[in-house]
């Protein structure tokens, strides 16, 4: 099994959602979250001061998938959250070694 995680544009998020749930994701997680990588910030300004805003809002979205499904949901993902502009985002691929759900105690693929 794999643990998909995706830092997104905000406006993406319904977008990448929607493309997910047809593409099989069983369920995932959103979070949001604050960083930033090559984009190093951005320059605003108020009230005619300027100031840089060092991380930038994103949406982190988690899903766990059998590894038969890991390509599609990476390529989903892919596909609906390119703008093709910095700050895109990212992908994060590991692997999860064991799963347990628990209301009923079923373990790894049979939890998902």
């Amino acid at each position: 099994m794999k643990k998909i995680e995706a830092i997104i544009r905000h406006f993406k998020l319904e977008e990448v959602k929607d493309a997910l749930t047809l593409a099989g994701a069983q369920g995932m997680t959103v979070t949001e979250v604050r960083g930033f990588g090559r984009q190093k910030g951005q320059k605003e300004q108020y009230r005619g001061a300027e100031y840089v805003v060092d991380f930038l809002p994103k949406v982190k979205v988690e899903v766990i998938v059998a590894d038969a499904d890991k390509a599609k949901i990476v390529e989903t993902i892919l596909r609906t959250a390119r703008t093709g502009q910095i700050g895109d985002g990212k992908i994060f691929v590991s692997g999860v070694p064991e799963i347990i759900r628990i209301r009923t105690g079923e373990t790894n693929e049979g939890s998902l």
